[in-house]
């Protein structure tokens, strides 16, 4: 999801990396120190359905590991952690575990799991485009990509076991980004991903996230929501309002603006959130 990412921080997130950049250099010893805490899974992953892995599984396996080279899923290098709510159904929420590689300036692509253990649950994939891309849209696209402001100002968003200045570096980068997420394993489903893909969408107001998401990640870090938001206000200067800010508003009317999170223009009235006919 994130820009330079992968020049600063190459290939994992719990074992320091041979820096590629002044930058990194200079951050070495803070990523030293990161790696000297404890990889462990922050979140469980949910039920699957099926028999326990059988030996020979486990064998084939370790030989594919050996054999096989990684290809596309070893450039997932970047791992964030941020909460989506279904846009046609925005109380269905659920955290995701986004691991990602950025393709180019402009768009990454990533796999969401529903945990940071090896056996999470592949839920979904998440495009982020920048402000310029999202401008060059056709405007029937602009309804399916939500915006990243306020997920990155609130706090919300964050980048497991980099140092601060890392990962405030990270989030800086990826201010006015745009995100296209579908969800194909929900919160609701048992041990089997059912039913049809959903359109996921960003909070963009105090009030909107369920506060016991929130809660359970904070447990879990050393550094708390309110506290990444504090680290964050001097990303403010560089917000610009984003279309799809408003899109959950009608869900949530007690909801409260968070600062330098607004609305570009008006959209179009399509309720709630719903995603436009012909795209779900």
């Amino acid at each position: 999801m994130y820009n330079s990412s992968s020049a600063l921080f190459p290939q994992g997130d719990c074992t320091a990396q041979k820096p590629q950049s002044a930058i990194a250099r200079a951050a070495l010893p803070m990523v030293l120190l990161g790696a000297l805490a404890a990889c462990q899974p922050s979140t469980a992953p949910g039920p699957a359905a099926g028999e326990p892995k059988a030996a020979a599984t486990t064998a084939l396996q370790a030989g594919a590991r050996v054999l096989q080279p990684m290809g596309p899923a070893g450039k997932l290098d970047i791992h964030l952690v941020g909460f989506h709510p279904m846009k046609d159904a925005p109380q269905q929420q659920m955290e995701a575990h986004h691991y990602c590689h950025q393709l180019n300036e402009d768009l990454a692509q990533c796999a969401l799991f529903d945990s940071d253990a090896e056996d999470a649950r592949l839920v979904g994939i998440e495009y982020i485009i920048s402000e310029r891309l999202f401008a060059q849209l056709p405007p029937q696209e602009h309804a399916l990509w939500h915006p990243h402001n306020g997920e990155i100002l609130s706090g919300q968003l964050s980048a497991p076991n980099l140092p601060q200045p890392a990962e405030h570096a990270l989030m800086e980068r990826k201010m006015n980004s745009y995100g296209k997420t579908w969800h194909v394993w929900h919160p609701s489903d048992a041990v089997l991903p059912l039913g049809e893909p959903q359109l996921a969408w960003s909070f963009n107001r105090e009030g909107e996230v369920d506060p016991q998401l929130l809660a359970r990640r904070d447990a879990a870090t050393t550094t708390s929501t309110a506290e990444r938001r504090e680290h964050r206000r001097d990303l403010l200067p560089l917000a610009r309002p984003q279309e799809g800010v408003d899109a959950l508003r009608d869900a949530f009317p007690q909801a409260t603006p968070w600062e330098g999170v607004q609305q570009a223009k008006a959209e179009k009235n399509e309720g709630a959130g719903t995603t436009p006919r012909g795209n779900r």
